[in-house]
């Protein structure tokens, strides 16, 4: 039985790693989630500009892979608000996402820079 649900997870792995390829996207939920750690799916994927599908299964890939923890109010009748809260290797990977996103703006920069010298 373990093994079986040990190739699940390494497919739902897989999927997510297809789905969530873009790095902006992690970088994005996740700079959201350490801002405004109570919300709404419904309010992350719109401020995100994301389908509430496409944030909803990020965001279990994302717990998945321990970057965040979910919480939900307790007392909340309603148990639309949930907790999102960075676990240190989700601040270590938001950190790391943010070195490579500087990183790539920087180059563009210098390359818009380079293009516009050679213009003038």
């Amino acid at each position: 039985m373990s093994l079986y649900c040990s190739n699940i997870e390494r497919y739902k792995s897989l999927i997510f790693i297809k789905f969530m390829t873009n790095l902006e996207d992690q970088f994005e939920i996740l700079r959201k989630i350490q801002k405004k750690p109570i919300s709404s799916q419904r309010e992350l994927a719109n401020e995100l500009g994301f389908s509430l599908g496409k944030l909803n299964y990020c965001l279990k890939g994302l717990k998945h892979k321990g970057l965040i923890k979910i919480n939900n109010f307790k007392n909340n009748k309603n148990k639309i608000n949930y907790i999102y809260a960075l676990t240190p290797r989700g601040i270590d990977h938001r950190l790391q996402l943010t070195i490579k996103f500087m990183k790539k703006k920087m180059k563009e920069y210098d390359e818009l820079k380079a293009e516009i010298k050679k213009h003038q």
